[in-house]
């Protein structure tokens, strides 16, 4: 696919995952933050969260998300801000527009997509919110929309209180949701020669995945749709187990499955009659799992892994994510960055890999490192820049 331009006014994940997908691709990216207000640290939070090992606005938190990127500061509460991006739009060549700031300041700040579809009418633009365009003032994170979504109610012990997932599935979700949206507009662009407006509901996006439990509200009812822990709600005995050394996952999707695990003979006593059935599993499933957690907890994880495996039974030792990195199946998948120490940074494989896809990504950029270069380029003079600058228009 021929590399895009991107211009994307970002903050925290959401919109910056879905930027690092298209830098991923070889497109360029310019991040666009705000300038220093007086009020705290400039730029995106995010900048300032974690471990300080590369400069304090470029903490821990903040690289893996903006690897591959530029990095520009405007005052868009300006009118002078507001010119200069209208003119990077068009002097750029702008393909895509991004943004996840409150619908309700689109217009104040002139990214509005009609502003910029008069500007460039090809223009692809895409804004994450809360709850989309029409709660255009409220604000929301991860944890919020998981919460709201009953994403939390289906997390956690079903003793215990609801509870986040271990990653901002929000986050990821509502930026994949941007990347998709942004690849049919261009789909349609190829055809039309037309632009597109995106719109992504952080909450719709979410509820989205509800699609194991939402319509078995109407079906079972609401009371049956919660959390079961690491138990699958409905086929038995899938779960997590206690071995002798750690934990391993079991999945069993259906009686076949069942049958050659009973046929280990580590699992021989728990073959039952009424068992031979998911059905009769479900029934019986309470004593099955406290069964099941006694025979595995006989061998280690890898003995047990190597039993099942060779029975054709999915299971999978429970991994830290230090582990992770260093999978046989991910190797040749993982990117990798450079901290500006010579330190080399393992990065999470892309989505799926397609031919081209760049592997080495650029460190994560400084507050306002591209400012000047990025004007220069839309054909701003020296004077100029330094002018914008002065004023506190632009920052870096």
């Amino acid at each position: 696919m021929k590399p895009r331009t991107v211009l994307s006014l970002e903050q925290a994940l959401s919109l910056p995952y879905a930027t690092l997908r298209f830098a991923q691709l070889g497109w360029r990216v310019i991040r666009i933050e705000a300038t220093p207000t007086g009020r705290g640290k400039p730029g995106d939070p995010n900048r300032y969260v974690g471990k300080d090992f590369a400069g304090d606005d470029r903490r821990s938190y903040f690289v893996a998300a903006n690897v591959g990127k530029e990095a520009i500061a405007l005052d868009l509460k300006s009118a002078d801000g507001r010119a200069v991006l209208h003119r990077l739009i068009t002097a750029l060549g702008a393909d895509i527009f991004c943004c996840n700031t409150l619908p309700g300041r689109y217009q104040d700040l002139g990214i509005d997509y009609e502003t910029l579809s008069a500007l460039k009418p090809d223009l692809i633009w895409a804004g994450i919110s809360a709850l989309g365009p029409e709660h255009p003032n409220t604000p929301g994170y991860d944890p919020v929309v998981q919460a709201m979504s009953g994403v939390m109610d289906l997390t956690g012990d079903p003793a215990g209180p609801p509870m986040l997932c271990g990653v901002p599935l929000v986050d990821l979700k509502a930026g994949d949701e941007v990347y998709a949206g942004v690849m049919l507009a261009l789909a349609e662009r190829a055809e039309t020669g037309k632009g597109a407006r995106i719109d992504v509901s952080m909450l719709q996006a979410t509820a989205s995945w509800l699609v194991t439990h939402l319509p078995l509200v109407d079906i079972e009812g609401a009371e049956a749709q919660t959390r079961t822990g690491n138990a699958h709600p409905k086929f038995i005995p899938t779960n997590t187990y206690p071995t002798a050394d750690g934990f391993l996952y079991l999945a069993i999707g259906n009686d076949r499955q069942w049958a050659n695990l009973t046929a280990i003979p580590r699992f021989a006593a728990i073959a039952r009659d009424g068992r031979a059935t998911n059905e009769g599993r479900l029934a019986d499933r309470d004593a099955l799992y406290a069964e099941l957690s006694a025979a595995t907890q006989t061998a280690t994880s890898a003995e047990l892994a190597a039993e099942l495996g060779a029975a054709g039974i999915p299971n999978a030792v429970a991994n830290t994510v230090g582990e992770v990195a260093g999978l046989d199946a991910l190797a040749g998948a993982l990117t990798k960055t450079t901290a500006p120490d010579g330190k080399p940074i393992r990065m999470p494989p892309p989505g799926i890999s397609v031919p081209g896809l760049a592997r080495e990504m650029r460190f994560a950029p400084r507050y306002g490192e591209h400012t000047q270069a990025v004007l220069a380029e839309a054909g701003y003079s020296a004077e100029e820049i330094a002018a914008l600058n002065a004023a506190g228009t632009i920052a870096g």
